[in-house]
């Protein structure tokens, strides 16, 4: 027909050109719907009712009417829209470390063209980074392994801590706590609480609470006073099976009761926290922003739904991999062994269910984490131990007065002033006494002396002096 061709070719006709009487028109438009009576000078004709709509200017009226012969302009999906409705997928590049230097290591499975699949941990990071500002990528990728291991707790054998520490407030603890609790089962913010309250809330049978301790410092801090049982409930609740006793008053009569105690934990706090607590725990170390960093605005009013939803997406993907995550022993890197394993195996096990990106990231987020534990500030026998190997390079045997001397030489060090006093060749021989090395009489040139010799240190050295990469972490392989 004229009028199918007319505005197939050139587009919507202008509006007087819809009054010629010629019949072709009045074909065209009693095909395309009823026409409001016969005149055809009214101010809605069907050519104008069709582009006057909201849709896109291409879709003519003779392609509402039925197909059109030869190509047809079909009308696109908006590009900023996904089939899906989800967010797009967070490229893996914003995640996943360097190992060489110059590429992520670990890019996303699809192929040029394809678009990348959204799992359900990318959509959890994509969360977090909305609102939290990490130190590095291994905070990330730890932080969300940490959250999907509070899911399947009947699965592990022990339960990482997770900590948020930080020299200054304002670095961002309390709002990784805070979006942690919308994504964790059964949150227990936990402040000012007492051991009892503590013990009912674990034993609980609806299941295992996760507990979030904020202001960890008042309880393992320098102004901690009276937490030793509180203390004893977070030391010893990493371990399946773990339990706390108390004593029952049931009538006259005094009855022991075992409580649990395992149960996934996080805190967040200032300084420093015991070894007892670091050795079992992924520490993250967090630090102010920087102007040029930025987060979303937080409130829990207007994403609690948004979390609770992905918190319920999450246990459903642990829930259909829960029997594979009980039997799994993931490979461990090198550098992870003894207590650190204890503490990645969940994690681990949770990024090889996942796919080998998350694979690839858990475990040079696990040697990361690994090799700063051990760049910690030694203590003082440690230390005193690596100096002692400075000292025998190229000696055989030196005398305790010269050890001593020598000691109290070394920049930094604190044998000098040692609480007010520095160190001397009996506080040496006590402090190395701790590692099974006693001084002896020893011959030098021709006289003799109280002191060591380079062999008596073999064994301390060996147990006590790991050695480390010097940089960075190195590439693992799955």
């Amino acid at each position: 027909p004229a009028l199918e061709s007319a505005t197939s070719r050139s587009g919507p006709a202008p509006g007087p050109t819809i009054s010629r009487p010629e019949p072709a028109l009045e074909s065209a438009t009693s095909r395309s719907g009823p026409a409001p009576g016969p005149t055809i000078s009214r101010p809605e004709p069907a050519l104008q009712s069709a582009t006057s709509r909201q849709e896109p200017a291409l879709e003519s009226a003779t392609s509402r009417s039925g197909p059109a012969p030869g190509p047809t302009i079909s009308r696109p999906a908006p590009a900023e829209v996904s089939a899906t409705g989800r967010p797009e997928p967070v490229h893996w590049s914003t995640l996943a470390p360097a190992t060489d230097g110059s590429a992520p290591a670990l890019e996303s499975a699809s192929r040029e063209g394809a678009a990348p699949s959204m799992h359900v941990l990318d959509e959890v990071a994509a969360f977090l980074k909305r609102f939290v500002v990490y130190p590095h990528v291994h905070a990330l990728v730890a932080h969300v392994l940490w959250l999907a291991h509070t899911h399947a707790m009947e699965a592990w054998d022990s339960t990482p801590r997770l900590a948020f520490l930080s020299p200054e407030p304002g670095s961002g603890k309390t709002r990784a706590l805070e979006i942690t609790e919308l994504l964790v089962p059964r949150p227990v913010v936990a402040i000012n609480v007492s051991p009892a309250y503590l013990l009912r809330k674990i034993s609980d049978e609806t299941g295992l609470p996760t507990i979030l301790f904020d202001e960890i410092d008042t309880v393992f801090g320098d102004r901690a006073r009276e937490h030793e049982d509180i203390r004893g409930i977070l030391n010893a609740g990493h371990r399946r099976g773990a339990t706390a006793g108390r004593c029952i008053i049931v009538g006259k009569s005094v009855k022991t009761e075992e409580f649990p105690a395992y149960c996934p934990v996080a805190v967040a706090g200032l300084g420093h926290l015991p070894d007892t607590i670091l050795t079992r725990a992924v520490v993250i170390r967090m630090r102010r922003r920087a102007p040029s960093d930025r987060v979303q605005p937080y409130r829990r009013r207007e994403y609690l739904a948004e979390g609770l939803a992905l918190k319920q997406k999450l246990a459903d993907w642990i829930a259909r991999h829960e029997t594979a995550l009980t039997t799994a022993r993931p490979r461990m890197p090198p550098e992870v062994i003894d207590r650190f394993a204890d503490v990645w195996e969940p994690l681990l096990a949770i990024a090889d269910a996942a796919d080998e990106r998350w694979a690839n990231a858990a475990r040079s987020a696990a040697t990361a984490f690994v090799l700063e534990a051990q760049d910690k500030t030694p203590s003082f026998g440690i230390r005193l131990l690596g100096d002692l190997q400075t000292l025998f390079a190229e000696e055989k045997a030196l005398s305790s007065e010269f050890i001593v001397a020598e000691l109290r030489k070394l920049e930094e060090a604190p044998w000098d002033d040692m609480r007010g006093k520095p160190l001397d060749p009996r506080r040496l021989a006590i402090m190395l006494r701790e590692y099974g090395i006693r001084s002896k009489t020893i011959r030098l040139g021709t006289t003799t002396s109280k002191g060591y010799e380079k062999s008596d240190f073999a064994d301390a050295w060996t147990r006590y002096l790991t050695l480390r990469p010097l940089e960075g972490v190195t590439e693992v392989t799955p």
